[in-house]
């Protein structure tokens, strides 16, 4: 009776046992390879955080805003004072201070640190929080709004640093880390992909190429480190595009290579020496194909060229198309731009080009970027003669409280002399000359470079709120 009692017990915990044995066999399950792959990629993920984010800081910044009053001589009457007291305390020269936050990357052991231009700029007072928790005074050794950069130096020893990365090389959809300091969230990393490369015309600096990335970037990370899977600098974070304040999968930095060039002009002249060629030019239209008999839309054409300027020099002519530059493919005005720019001076740089039929090789030395307000004279209109126009910053644009949907460039300056005095205002924004809109500054040098021997001209600024129409007659 036992036996068979124990013969049935086995029976029954077979059974069982082959039950969920069964319902196991159903239920998904990850493999021994899928599990060690992933814990791979996940140590190799924080061995290069650890390495790259102590070289990331924290950058903290105050500056003074004084606020206008409203001067009337009865406010320094005693008794005037006397009875309205704090309302008139209010109508006074007032003063205060606004705080900033926003990150840096330390690149050279000598405690120079590369940030945005933005984060630092107007700034009274930098303090530096290293990722040991060390804090230093900052010193601003060179800024360049032109690309948005900025150099900062703090006096310190032991100092952790990142090592550069070659920009040129990256491709879409390779891995990058974000590290930076949102919304003064400490050392905090983000990860994802490069989604596009050469995005220009975005508005937010003058020489723009950036690197697009769907990484996680959010208001403090300006200025932080882009990182490859190599743990090198590949990029400064600077902006991102967003309709909400927040962010939404679009994200810009500065290529470690233009930063790097910027950087070391900065420490060794203290401001940047840019490239002149002296050309106006345009992407290829389909008309513009179709009209030049052409077999693919690479290249750019000519659309003007500046007397006594590097390119008239050389022997570029309108209606050139340009091929290469310095033994690279030019398919953008705004990408040759910053090639240009980023050649030095005196340096002889090969440029192909199409002229009619034939293709050709010239060799054109380059020579310094004039002032912008030279370069605005020699634009063949002189009413813009001693005008100072640059591109709206996002600082301009939230001070001023401009619409987000506002494009154009803003007048910062105009000489008592300049023709323009009278009808332009400091802080107009011109969105339109002669019926053409305008969005940043290439375009308007576009527009105003196609204008000669006018008889009158007609803009839409945006001033005080409302948009006015100037009509210019020129004798």
């Amino acid at each position: 009776m036992k036996k068979l009692f124990s013969y049935s017990a086995l029976i029954v915990i077979f059974v069982i046992s082959s039950f969920f044995d069964a319902i196991s066999a159903d239920e998904p399950r990850v493999s021994k390879d899928s599990i060690e792959f992933l814990t791979k990629a996940s140590q190799a993920m924080a061995e290069i955080v650890a390495a790259v984010r102590p070289a990331v800081v924290n950058i903290s910044t105050t500056r003074t805003i004084k606020t206008p009053g409203i001067p009337h001589p009865f406010f320094d009457d005693p008794l005037f004072r006397k009875f309205f007291g704090d309302e008139f305390e209010l109508r006074r020269k007032r003063e205060h201070r606004v705080a900033n936050l926003g990150s840096g990357v330390i690149v050279d052991k000598n405690g120079y640190i590369l940030t945005n231009n933005h984060v630092i700029k107007g700034a009274d007072d930098i303090r530096i929080r290293l990722s040991d928790r060390r804090e230093f005074k900052g010193k601003i050794i060179g800024t360049d709004p032109k690309t948005d950069l900025a150099v900062i130096k703090i006096d310190a020893e032991r100092l952790p640093t990142i090592k550069w990365g070659d920009s040129d090389k990256l491709r879409v959809g390779e891995t990058v880390i974000a590290i930076g300091n949102p919304f003064g969230l400490h050392q905090t990393v983000t990860s994802g992909i490069i989604s596009a490369m050469g995005r220009a015309n975005v508005g937010i600096a003058d020489y723009e190429d950036f690197i697009q990335t769907d990484a996680a970037i959010n208001p403090g990370n300006s200025g932080g480190a882009l990182v490859n899977t190599k743990g090198e600098l590949i990029g400064i974070n600077t902006a991102i595009f967003s309709t909400s304040g927040g962010f939404q999968g679009i994200g810009f930095a500065i290529p470690s290579n233009m930063a790097k060039t910027v950087m070391e002009h900065l420490v060794k002249r203290g401001k940047v020496i840019r490239g002149w060629l002296g050309v106006t030019v345009q992407n290829l239209t389909p008309e513009l194909v179709q009209h030049f008999k052409l077999k693919n839309d690479r290249g750019v054409l000519v659309t003007d060229v500046t007397e006594q300027s590097p390119a008239h020099k050389a022997g570029l002519m309108k209606g050139d198309i340009l091929l290469e530059f310095d033994g690279k493919e030019v398919n953008d005005p705004t990408i040759l731009r910053n090639m240009v720019a980023n050649s030095l001076p005196g340096k002889e740089v090969p440029i192909k080009l199409l002229r009619g039929d034939s293709i050709r090789t010239l060799k054109v030395t380059i020579s310094e970027l004039p002032s912008e307000k030279l370069l605005v004279a020699q634009e063949r209109n002189d009413f813009f003669r001693g005008v100072t126009i640059q591109n709206i910053t996002p600082e301009m644009r939230k001070s001023m409280q401009l619409p987000k949907t506002l494009n154009g460039v803003i007048v910062i300056d105009i000489d008592v002399s300049s023709p323009a005095k009278g009808f332009l205002q400091k802080n107009d924004i011109i969105t339109e000359i002669n019926r053409k809109k305008i969005k940043n500054m290439n375009q308007f040098r576009e527009i105003i470079a196609t204008f000669k021997d006018l008889k009158q001209m007609s803009l839409i600024v945006y001033r005080n709120g409302a948009y006015h129409s100037l009509y210019v007659p020129f004798n």
